[in-house]
């Protein structure tokens, strides 16, 4: 009996995976002549950063939920025919002193190669993602993405899409769940996590205001991370996620504290129940609401606009720039 033969190579086809604290994503796309084509995309929660602010390393049970995840994208990318791949990891395996151990075995298990990259790299993939929605008729834009163990706030000059300034802030919404507590918080600890992000965001907007780059209320502010797209589904009331209907959604900022509100006046079980939220989140959403705060109450705008795209929609970006060769920002 003659073998079913392997799928073959899409050429033109690529993936991306951006392996962070608390998510692995996965997007796969062909480049046509016109238009960036997505044919699937993987998102899972895993939690690989959990108890490394305790211990730095990671542990076995996250390994081994993300070694999980992991070969689910393996096994995609080999039936789509993927031609050119990209697997980036963030601030975990940044900071892990068993990374590369750990790193060695997704190697060994699901034949995937990663790279541990900067937190400017991270941020460069980050504005390369968003900036088809930035306006290039306004003088200044600020990204911001909330991650599992950092964030970063990106100031981009909008005419020429260049990134001025950036930190990237080793606050994310893992390690503030595990400090401050995430299925039972208190308003005055919510705070409290408010105040202990603001200090570095103000720090840094004091730097700006020093070399001279003005934040006004004509800034144009883009949120991406989890945390916004959840906030973005629970905004409009969805019963299922719809990125279509998320990605690029102008919410005023006045909204915006009025979820935070809600969310934080509800217990464990009543905010998972909400359908853009889930028991994944249940927790770490309000870690992530104490990150937002803390920024939009430094930056004098009325409305923000919420990303369902960054890091790794920047890496395909590149890849294709490069002509299906990936090569790492300087």
């Amino acid at each position: 009996m003659k073998k079913k033969s392997e799928p073959g190579i899409v050429r033109g086809c690529y993936a991306a995976i951006d392996l962070g604290t608390n998510n692995c994503r996965m997007i796969i796309a062909i480049n046509r002549e016109d238009s960036l084509e997505i044919v699937a995309s993987y998102s899972r929660i895993v939690r690989l950063g959990e108890g490394l602010a305790e211990t730095g390393v990671l542990s076995h049970a996250a390994m081994d939920r993300t070694i999980e995840a992991l070969s689910i994208c393996a096994n995609r990318i080999k039936k789509i025919g993927v031609d050119k791949i990209c697997a980036v990891a963030t601030d975990a395996c940044r900071r892990a002193e068993n990374a590369d151990i750990f790193l060695s075995r997704i190697k060994s298990e699901t034949g995937l190669d990663f790279e541990i990259i900067s937190p400017e790299k991270e941020a460069g993939y980050a504005l390369i993602g968003c900036s088809p929605l930035i306006d290039t008729t306004s003088e200044r834009s600020i990204i911001f993405d909330i991650g599992g163990g950092s964030t970063e706030i990106i100031i981009v000059d909008s005419r020429s899409l260049n990134l001025d300034r950036c930190i990237s802030m080793g606050l994310g919404v893992v390690g503030l769940t595990e400090k401050y507590g995430g299925n039972f918080l208190s308003e005055e600890d919510f705070e409290s996590m408010v105040y202990e992000v603001s200090i570095p965001v103000r720090e840094f907007m004091i730097t700006l205001e020093r070399d001279g780059i003005e934040i006004n209320s004509q800034v144009q502010l883009i949120g991406t991370s989890g945390t916004l797209t959840t906030l973005g589904g629970v905004y409009l009331n969805l019963d299922r996620y719809d990125r279509d209907r998320v990605d690029g959604l102008n919410i005023s900022i006045k909204d915006i504290e009025i979820m935070i509100r809600r969310l934080l006046s509800m217990g464990y079980a009543e905010r998972s129940a909400i359908p853009c939220v889930g028991e994944g989140r249940g927790d770490v959403v309000l870690a992530g609401c104490a990150i937002l705060k803390a920024i939009i109450s430094m930056i004098p705008v009325q409305k923000l606009i919420v990303a369902d795209r960054g890091l790794r929609e920047g890496i395909l970006q590149e890849m294709i720039k490069n002509n299906g060769r990936y090569k790492a920002l300087v």
